[in-house]
């Protein structure tokens, strides 16, 4: 039996260890690829610890999401091939029920039991030489060197954020406001806004320093904001805020989500993505009387990662404002602790098996 070498995660709060374990078996309906480049989030040794309580069955080769090339695809694959360049898409779904679905984030969580089940097959993750997954889960990429895998891994942290602003229907020449814009899903929020042809993106946050390099970065149509009430970052705008994309931590609270999501125009849209533990209390008549949508999301649709790739490949994505550390797959507790304690304002920590 062919084997390869892999980070193990056997029990939360025990450090990962590698191993030789049975490489993946190709089937039907799947892609088997070589991992080149995985990215390691900041909260996963909040994962692996046991401190998020995320459904995840144990033992379990963790890693959401990777840069590899195909290896091997099976018979219902008519355009990827051998050695192609893909992005790993890590949101699998069950395929019996188009309307609700059942999905688990391979190799970091489940949604429900329907999640846990699909872990059965799919539950390793990308901190191995080798990963199997569904065949419309391996994205095209085209062709690049070698050597630009890592910051294609960037991908996978946009992705997220996309998934949001097209859950709001954001149009070219609107405003946005990206609650969390400093962290590291934030900062790359504001980074897919632009690129999707925000007018302008309202940036609110503590740190001052990482506003300034927002601003920096990207110029202006971008208006950063001490964090304060609605009133203030609505005056941070040149004109109504159209959308509202909330992305903090879980340790911030609700305090700021509300009034981030209050600070929307009347017909605006505010889309709650980030992981905020506490209920948020929203007044009823505003909501009403302003004809506010308001909706959460989890990850993006399947065809998303398609269309946030033609963004980066068309240059509009610039990844290159993304700062990349990458370690070997050996060094993965180093990894994980720079990807912890490092930066996270567009920086992405990669693995390279």
């Amino acid at each position: 039996m062919d084997e390869m070498k892999a980070a193990v995660l056997e029990e939360f709060g025990k450090p990962l260890s590698l191993h030789k374990i049975p490489a993946p078996v190709l089937g039907t309906g799947e892609v088997l690829v070589d991992v080149v480049a995985a990215p390691v989030l900041p909260y996963a040794a909040e994962v692996f610890r046991g401190e998020r309580n995320y459904l995840l069955t144990l033992p379990v080769v963790p890693g959401a999401g990777a840069i590899g090339r195909v290896r091997a695809t099976g018979p219902d694959a008519t355009r990827l091939a051998p050695g192609d360049w893909v992005l790993c898409d890590p949101a699998i779904r069950s395929r019996d029920d188009a309307l609700t679905p059942d999905i688990t984030l391979q190799g970091l969580s489940g949604r429900g039991d329907g999640g846990l089940f699909l872990q059965r097959h799919y539950g390793h993750g990308a901190y191995a030489e080798q990963l199997l997954l569904p065949t419309e889960n391996a994205v095209p990429l085209g062709p690049f060197e070698p050597a630009e895998a890592a910051r294609w891994a960037a991908l996978t942290v946009c992705m997220v954020p996309y998934g949001g602003l097209l859950a709001a229907g954001l149009r070219a020449g609107e405003t946005v406001l990206v609650s969390g814009a400093t962290g590291h899903f934030g900062s790359a929020g504001v980074a897919v806004a632009l690129a999707m042809g925000a007018a302008c993106v309202v940036a609110p946050g503590r740190d001052e320093a990482a506003l300034a390099d927002l601003e920096s970065r990207f110029g202006p149509r971008v208006r950063t904001v001490h964090l304060a009430d609605d009133d203030s970052l609505r005056r941070a705008a040149p004109g109504p805020i159209d959308v509202v994309l909330d992305l903090l931590p879980p340790s911030a609270g609700p305090a700021p989500v509300l009034a981030a999501a209050m600070a929307v125009r009347e017909r605006g849209r505010v889309v709650l993505m980030g992981g905020v533990g506490d209920d948020l209390a929203v007044p009823y008549r505003w909501l009403m009387r302003n004809s506010i949508t308001l909706r959460g999301q989890w990850m993006h649709p399947r065809t998303a990662p398609a269309s946030l790739i033609a963004l980066a490949c068309a240059g509009l994505l610039d990844l290159g404002q993304f700062s990349v550390t990458e370690f070997a797959l050996d060094d993965i507790a180093a990894a994980l602790d720079h990807a912890e304690h490092g930066p996270r304002r567009l920086a992405v920590t990669v693995v390279r098996p």
